[in-house]
């Protein structure tokens, strides 16, 4: 037998960190912040264990709790006061994410990105306001029964509210916009209304490729963004796709985004790898809800030590590629690092 490889020589004890080819830093990780303009005090989120839905009043405390365990930078999401088709407290300059800002901005030195989107904002939860759209299978022959329409999110209409929204987060002091929606344009239109208005030093992280996914189910617990009827698979990608996610990506470069995400994480590691490959912008990674609440969910019933399994996620996304991670995890994995 030869022997002369022997790969384990460097997998000893006091040479293993010298020769690890990945590395996870607190630096590395965003913590998402959940923000609820309808409620003075704390609700916890029962699918997300360990995450609250937080007062405007606490929410330079939580901002405070993010910061100690090393985690440097927060998404912020918000619950308004009320809804309506539009979503127009989405833009609101007192609604609830303009005046966390204020807040958070003032009093703490958090590198804050707003997620804009405006399914927490409607009273349907689709992302934008709708449409109705002949369905291609509703087509029929001239004798045939008379066409049903369905509803989808109007992408132009959108697009205005979109150009609203980031341009009074940036002056209640955002540091980045993180556009959500996947509509078509949305990158330009945002980059040209943040222009417009001063604000070209704020970057955009646009949720370049975010699939139609079943691992959001937690999330719209929390966020209380479930859409009220239908699906938003008329928007967000198929999961089967992979060089469609290379196009979406590409068009976001092209039109000005300076941080690219992928969502979800973990299913997608290889669209993450791709999308490494390929473009020198920053690339970002969205560590989901139902990917941290099914962790959870095995170590409660002591099938997994969670630590290790939420260290060992974070690292596969890192060594697929992103630069950065947005995860439900990011204060106890800094907290371990």
């Amino acid at each position: 037998m030869d022997l002369t490889h022997r790969p384990r020589r460097l997998r000893q004890d006091r040479v293993r960190g010298l020769v690890s080819e990945t590395s996870l830093e607190s630096a590395d990780l965003i913590a998402p912040v959940f923000v609820d303009a309808t409620t003075d005090e704390r609700i916890p989120i029962e699918s997300m264990p360990g995450h609250d839905r937080v007062p405007i009043d606490g929410i330079v405390a939580r901002v405070e709790e993010v910061l100690e365990t090393g985690v440097e930078a927060i998404m912020l999401f918000g619950i308004p006061e009320s809804k309506d088709p539009e979503g127009r407290r989405a833009w609101a300059e007192d609604g609830v994410i303009q005046e966390a800002l204020r807040r958070i901005t003032s009093e703490t030195d958090a590198y804050v990105i707003t997620d804009v989107c405006l399914c927490e904002y409607t009273d349907h939860g689709h992302c934008g306001p709708l449409e109705e759209e002949l369905r291609s299978e509703d087509v029929v022959e001239a004798d045939g029964p008379a066409c049903e329409p369905t509803m989808t999110v109007d992408n132009d209409a959108t697009l205005a509210a979109l150009e609203r929204i980031v341009t009074s987060h940036a002056r209640a002091g955002a540091d980045m916009v993180a556009p959500s929606g996947m509509m078509d344009g949305m990158v330009e239109v945002i980059r040209e209304a943040l222009d417009q208005e001063g604000f070209e030093h704020v970057p955009i992280m646009s949720y370049a490729a975010k699939y139609e996914s079943a691992f959001y189910g937690p999330f719209r617990d929390a966020a209380d963004g479930a859409p009220s009827f239908g699906n938003r698979r008329h928007y967000q990608m198929d999961p089967a796709n992979s060089r469609e996610a290379m196009r979406e990506v590409r068009l976001d470069a092209e039109q000005g985004a300076d941080v690219m995400m992928i969502k979800p994480a973990l299913p997608y590691l290889d669209i993450i790898a791709n999308v490494r490959r390929e473009f020198d912008h920053p690339v970002a990674a969205y560590n989901v809800s139902g990917e941290y609440a099914m962790l959870h969910a095995a170590a409660e019933k002591g099938w997994l030590d969670l630590e290790a399994v939420a260290t060992e996620s974070l690292l596969s996304i890192k060594r697929a590629g992103a630069d950065l991670i947005l995860t439900y995890f990011a204060e106890d994995v800094a907290e371990q690092l």
